[in-house]
Formats: structure tokens, C-alpha cells, sequence
């Protein structure tokens, strides 16, 4: 019987080599294995942990994920609204115990760490949020806001915080000064700014940037995605990248997943996802982005019909509800879940069924992305 230590040691478990991941190695940051965030919605009425009237039902908010996140690389995870995306970075963060799969950081599953392990871990996995104005104390000055987790998580003097605070502001592209102001003196992207100097406070190596820019005016931006791959650069962070907006996605990222109802649809180098998305969800989804000038024709390409409740979905491939082609309801797909498979001899990959794969009169224009 494998001891708790060898298991540590030699993480081998439920490895999907339909994708390519290898068996989870200190050369990657983060290594999901089929990650599932399952949530009982009651229905029924219980006694003693049974259903005794009505059956209590599950939202699959994210089923049998799997990807890896290099050092020093972003991972973007992009897809509509309720697809999953948030659900996997909170699972990351831990804010969230996953029903089933693995997180291993590098190369040690997070589930089998000690107490001083999951320490270090959390200082080495941080976050930026959405929104700049509500994850933000009030009440607190900006010197308290980025020294908190300075003064909880290590022994430094308050003369050293003090000082660490001034560097990572001047970092971020604000002054020492400000550090005495609160969060309402600030506009939008300065307030992110300050998100972003707290998150680097304990120098960590992977951050989850959850939508890090979709709240601030356009014309700031770029300024934090600029600033954001400039830290990329110098500290060699990765980043997890949940973003609906695929500019951002493929300026920002190295490799993307598409996600749709909880399931990874495509996933591999961003630039082959973009220049030949292969299945027609991802197609769909970048036919509705705006296009970066008004001179850009681009036709859209709408799926029938209306995306089903994650917590009925179909027995087999989640798209097939969506998909403009015919299904073949004794198919083995339409009952069984298809697996990721690789196109050509790329880093690409894509669930393949006979109704998922665009064909050329489905390909989008893709100009101006």
C-alpha cells in the first residue's frame, strides 16, 4: 500500500494524456487533473444525510478539467458568462474544495500538503479581482490595504512594511505618498493598481487575474495589461487569465482553454486557437467579439437554440444542444463524454465530435480580435 509520502512523491493518478499533460512536475506552477465543482441543489427533503422525498440535484459548475501553467507563462481560461471560469481560479485559490481531481503545485498535490504547506502555498498563489472598488477595504488607508498580508504572513518590522509598501506602489506606477490616501481618492485603474501591488506583496509565483481590466474604462486598459506582463517579465510570474474578452485573452496569453457549461471545448497555443478555432463554440464565441475598427466585416455565427441549466446537462458532449449540425442520438458521444483530441501535430486541442467541428463556411473573420 502507498504511504502519504510516496503518494507526495510520485503523483501519477488520473493523468490525461489524451492532453498532452505530463505526470505533475516541479517544472510547471500549477497542474490541474480532472477538476470537478459540483454543487447539490436541494430538491428534496432529507433525514440523516438521505433523500427520503424528491432527489437533491447537482450544478457541474466545472467537470474533469485539466491543464498545466508553466513558470513564467499565462494560461487564459475564456468563455461566456456562468462557463466555469471563475469557479476553476477559485479552486486554485482553494476558496473553493473541489468535488473531485487534482491541483498539484509544483509537482505536490495541494490536498496531501501539511499545515506549513498550504502556508507557503498561499503565499505563493495570489489574486487580482474584477472589481477595483469592492475589493478594496474602505477604511483603510492604501499602506494598510498592501501591508496587510505583510503583517499577517511574515515577521517583518513596521519601519520594513512601511518600506515595502513604498517600493511595490512605486512599482505598480504610483508614488510612496499615496500610501496616506484611501480607496475613494483613486481613480478606477489606480485602484487596480493598488490590487495588484497587494497581490505582489509576498512574492508569489502564480496570480489568478480574474477579469483584471473588463471593469476599467478602455482607455486604461491597456496600461494594466501592459503593466501586468512588464511584472510577468521581471519576476517570472504565470498568471491563470479568466477573461470574456478575447483581445485581452490574445494579447495576454500564451496558451487558452475555451470553456463552455464547465468543459474545456478547445484548449492549445493562442495563436492557433485564434488564427483555426476548430469547434464551432469557439468559432461562435469570437464571431460576436467587436471588432477593433468599424471597417471590419465580420458575419456571425448563432447557435440555435438556448444553452441548457448546468444542472441538467446532456448525458454526453455538453454541445450537443447548441450545435447548428445533426446529432446522431445513438452516436457514442451523444450519451458518453468525448475526450480532447489533438489537431494536426500542434499544441492543439479539441473536443471532436461529427457536430462540433466548424466547417469552412463557419469559419469566422477573425480581424480585429
Amino acid at each position: 500500500m502507498a504511504t502519504k509520502t510516496e503518494k507526495k512523491t510520485n503523483p501519477k493518478k488520473n493523468v490525461p494524456s489524451e492532453l498532452g499533460c505530463t505526470t505533475p512536475t516541479k517544472d510547471s506552477i500549477v497542474q490541474v487533473r480532472n477538476l470537478r465543482k459540483w454543487y447539490p441543489v436541494n430538491k428534496a427533503i432529507s433525514l440523516f444525510g438521505k433523500d427520503i422525498i424528491g432527489k437533491t440535484d447537482l450544478l457541474k459548475a466545472v467537470d474533469n478539467v485539466s491543464f498545466d501553467v508553466p513558470k513564467g507563462k499565462t494560461f487564459g481560461l475564456v468563455g461566456e458568462s456562468g462557463c466555469g471560469k471563475t469557479t476553476t481560479g477559485k479552486l486554485i485559490l482553494q476558496l473553493e474544495n473541489p468535488t473531485a481531481g487534482e491541483i498539484y503545485f509544483q509537482g505536490e498535490d495541494v490536498a496531501l500538503m501539511s499545515k506549513a504547506g498550504l502556508v507557503e502555498y498561499r503565499k505563493s498563489v495570489q489574486a487580482v479581482f474584477q472589481d477595483p472598488w469592492a475589493s478594496l477595504n474602505p477604511r483603510m488607508r492604501v499602506r494598510d490595504i498592501v501591508g496587510e498580508p505583510l503583517q499577517i504572513a511574515t515577521t517583518m518590522t513596521k519601519d520594513q512594511i512601511a518600506k515595502r509598501v513604498g517600493d511595490l506602489l512605486e512599482e505598480v506606477g504610483l508614488n510612496e505618498y499615496q500610501s496616506n490616501f484611501y480607496p475613494h481618492e483613486f481613480s478606477g485603474g489606480q485602484r487596480q493598481r493598488i490590487g495588484i501591488a497587494r497581490a505582489l506583496a509576498l512574492n508569489p509565483k502564480l496570480i489568478i487575474l480574474d477579469e483584471p481590466v473588463s471593469a476599467l474604462d478602455v482607455s486604461i486598459r491597456a496600461q494594466i495589461m501592459n503593466l501586468l506582463v512588464d511584472l510577468q517579465n521581471e519576476h517570472n510570474l504565470a498568471y491563470v487569465l479568466i477573461a470574456h474578452n478575447l483581445a485581452t485573452v490574445r494579447y495576454m496569453c500564451h496558451r487558452t482553454a475555451v470553456m463552455y457549461l464547465g468543459v474545456i471545448q478547445e484548449m492549445g497555443d493562442t495563436e492557433t486557437v485564434f488564427n483555426n478555432p476548430q469547434h464551432i463554440y469557439t468559432n461562435a464565441l469570437m464571431s460576436a467579439a467587436l471588432p477593433s475598427h468599424p471597417d471590419i466585416d465580420r458575419d456571425e455565427l448563432v447557435l440555435p437554440g438556448e444553452v441548457v441549466s448546468p444542472i441538467n446537462p446532456p448525458d454526453g458532449d455538453v454541445f450537443q444542444t447548441r450545435t447548428p449540425l445533426k446529432v446522431d442520438e445513438k452516436h457514442e458521444y451523444a450519451n458518453s463524454r468525448p475526450p480532447l483530441v489533438q489537431v494536426g501535430k500542434k499544441d492543439h486541442w479539441v473536443v471532436e465530435t461529427p457536430w462540433s467541428i466548424a466547417s469552412k463556411d463557419m469559419k469566422v473573420n477573425l480581424a480585429g480580435i
